[in-house]
């Protein structure tokens, strides 16, 4: 039998400390995570890390990464799931990498970790070894747009606010004030970490990879009081296992389920498999 391993991860804050003062408070996200590994563990998965809010850094996540990569073999499978806020940083790499000129992040405990530093860790794992992600957060530039578009009628029942000016707060957005200033702040360090890093398309990925994430890049992922609307869909299409299709329908019958304004998206990296595709999700 294939081995499995998961790692979860769920911020309700991050540390004012490094954030300028902004501690990103958010509701649903340790429970995200819980629940995410619960359904691991019901679906077999062995190996089973969850780090919560302090506990979720940039250091402890590439350990965890780090050893999955040292211990998954072709045919094994990694499910990783992430809850917490989104943001972005200019893309130095070029436009090839990124067409709108920008990186995405996760805003783990300590700093923002670029969505390069996490395609750099997958570059270390074996050739055919299956990895599954599910990102609830927000991959968002254009937030102020999103509140412009929204009714109060679906801010109230998306975001629990009819006041445009407080999406931010009841999203998993980073404040686009905010990331400019934290981006102004530490521009040395982040650019170094591109450079240091080359162009993701001139990397090869020897690991099938399929990411679900909770919106497109100009939308905005809602949190909530369980769960975040995109984890909450998604354990109701999986209903406790007995969702029968593969990965392509699992993300289509999430998509059909959310808001207009919140539709996640799947992508598809590195040497793709349609036998992983067509496998019902979170199989071993």
């Amino acid at each position: 039998m294939a081995q499995s391993m998961s790692i979860h991860i769920g911020l309700n804050n991050v540390d004012p400390d490094k954030y300028n003062g902004w501690d990103g408070k958010l509701i649903a996200c340790e429970n995200d995570a819980r629940d995410m590994e619960q359904l691991a563990k019901q679906a077999g998965f062995k190996d089973r890390t969850t780090l919560l809010t302090a506990e979720a850094t940039v250091s402890n996540v590439n350990t965890e990464l780090r050893r999955a990569a040292k211990v998954l073999m072709p045919g094994d499978i990694l499910l990783l799931t992430y809850s917490g806020h989104g943001g972005q940083v200019p893309d130095i790499n070029g436009p090839e990498d990124e067409p709108d000129r920008l990186d995405e992040t996760m805003c783990f405990f300590d700093r923002e970790y670029i969505d390069d530093e996490l395609y750099k860790e997958l570059e270390a794992f074996a050739e055919g070894v299956r990895i599954l992600a599910f990102l609830d957060c927000c991959h968002s530039g254009s937030g102020l747009r999103v509140r412009q578009l929204l009714t109060p009628e679906a801010m109230e029942e998306q975001f629990q606010t009819t006041d445009p000016n407080q999406i931010e707060t009841t999203s998993r957005l980073m404040p686009l004030d905010k990331q400019d200033e934290l981006y102004r702040r530490d521009q040395g360090f982040y650019d170094a970490i591109q450079r240091e890093l080359d162009a993701r398309d001139s990397r090869e990925l020897g690991a099938s990879a399929v990411l679900i994430s909770a919106c497109q890049d100009n939308q905005l992922a809602a949190d909530g009081l369980r769960n975040g609307l995109f984890t909450s869909t998604l354990l109701q299409v999986w209903n406790g296992g007995k969702f029968p299709g593969g990965y392509k329908a699992f993300h289509r019958e999430i998509l059909k389920r959310m808001p207009a304004t919140q539709s996640p998206n799947l992508f598809v990296t590195g040497r793709p498999s349609n036998r992983f595709l067509r496998q019902r999700p979170f199989t071993i």
